[in-house]
């Protein structure tokens, strides 16, 4: 099988974890907060908070920008479910904006009508989650200006762009944003097994962040509310969770990131054997803004026929014949079974179940073999050269 994605572990990566295993410290200890320092230098943020799962980062992110029960967040339909699910788990109201047909990101301009709408309706919402689709950021600056206008928090989800740039700047500098997730899942662009991060430039979150991943204890004799100065103190200040990422992870991390411009040159290379070999076929390929440095994390293609959903899903069985997994990124999370239960319906947001109808990521990630690519492009031609569908 050719999977769309997956990770490239090496042996240094394997020594680097044994060595972690060897230590007295295998939970979050040390290498949990050098790896912490080398996400925040990657990045060129000030802070950062390591946690299990991308998941996690979210929500520890929406509980530190005060997201309750009455408030709304807003965000893409077009990613993961988490990146809506985290309002919920604060007891907030959720809402999408629509997608760029050009990018799949978030787009502006839906943003900015439906900003008008919720001020005049006093349903504007207290936080925003622009999504980096498939490693391309959104158009962040123009979402901080609207955020000055409106008055609501940005979290960034990029968890599939680490390594990306906006602007010529990291994607998690947190020019534009108040807090950016990051995952590290074994198809990411490193990856930890499961893991996250969320990196600020703000002390008050990152505190926040730090003490809301660990049961919501605080250890720090100067914050201490019973003012005690003792090693072996520790008092709980807030509801919060076992979010920890344990040191093993970090340790796969920090030799993970030392490969990351690696990974990306490698995806480079295999996007450029693509748009070169698919070109004249009747698809869509992936369409990035001359201004954006992409992660490259997933190269969809959309069918550019009628019937496109239909020849989307003979294309996916025929390529599974011959061992090529492909996937959908994504299926509106609005309309997913737990959302419509919610009140969500078909045509709320058009450009993403348009999309979802058309898409497909083709496999990408370091280590495909030219073999396996030349295998894969062949299929593609072939089916629609005979017609097959």
């Amino acid at each position: 099988m050719i999977p769309y994605g997956r990770q490239k572990i090496d042996a240094e990566d394997i020594k680097a974890v044994t060595k972690s295993l060897k230590q007295n410290l295998i939970t979050t200890g040390p290498t949990t907060e050098r790896f912490e320092k080398a996400i925040s230098k990657k990045t060129q943020s000030k802070y950062c908070v390591a946690t299990n799962s991308a998941t996690s980062a979210l929500h520890v992110s929406c509980l530190a920008l005060d997201l309750k029960k009455g408030d709304w967040l807003w965000t893409s339909p077009n990613s993961f479910v988490a990146s809506a699910n985290c309002a919920l788990y604060c007891g907030a109201k959720i809402d999408f904006v629509d997608i760029d047909p050009s990018t799949y990101n978030l787009s502006v301009k839906a943003l900015k009508e439906k900003l008008k709408n919720a001020k005049k309706l006093k349903k504007l919402p207290k936080i925003i989650i622009p999504v980096s689709f498939a490693g391309q950021s959104c158009e962040m600056a123009e979402i901080k200006k609207l955020s000055k206008i409106y008055n609501f928090k940005i979290l960034e989800d990029s968890s599939h762009a680490l390594g990306g740039k906006y602007k010529n700047q990291p994607i998690g500098n947190c020019k534009y944003s108040d807090i950016t997730v990051f995952s590290f899942h074994p198809v990411k662009m490193i990856t930890t097994g499961e893991g996250g991060v969320a990196v600020t430039n703000k002390i008050d979150l990152f505190n926040k962040m730090s003490q809301l991943r660990s049961h919501g204890i605080n250890r720090k004799p100067k914050s201490s509310k019973n003012k005690i100065n003792s090693s072996w103190y520790y008092e709980q200040q807030l509801l919060g969770y076992n979010y920890r990422m344990t040191d093993f992870q970090a340790a796969l991390g920090l030799s993970q990131l030392k490969k990351l411009d690696r990974f990306i040159s490698e995806r480079q290379k295999i996007f450029e054997i693509y748009n070169k070999n698919l070109k004249n076929l009747p698809i869509i390929l992936p369409f990035i803004k001359k201004e954006m440095k992409s992660s490259l994390h997933l190269y969809v293609i959309k069918i550019n026929k009628k019937n496109a959903e239909i020849i989307r899903n003979k294309l996916i069985n025929y390529l599974m014949k011959f061992g090529i997994k492909t996937n959908l990124h994504y299926s509106p999370i609005h309309l997913q079974p737990y959302y419509r239960k919610l009140g969500f319906k078909k045509n709320y947001f058009k450009e993403s179940e348009n999309y979802s109808k058309s898409a497909l990521s083709i496999p990408v990630y370091p280590g495909l073999k030219n073999k396996e690519l030349k295998f894969i492009i062949l299929k593609i031609s072939t089916f629609f050269k005979n017609k097959i569908y």
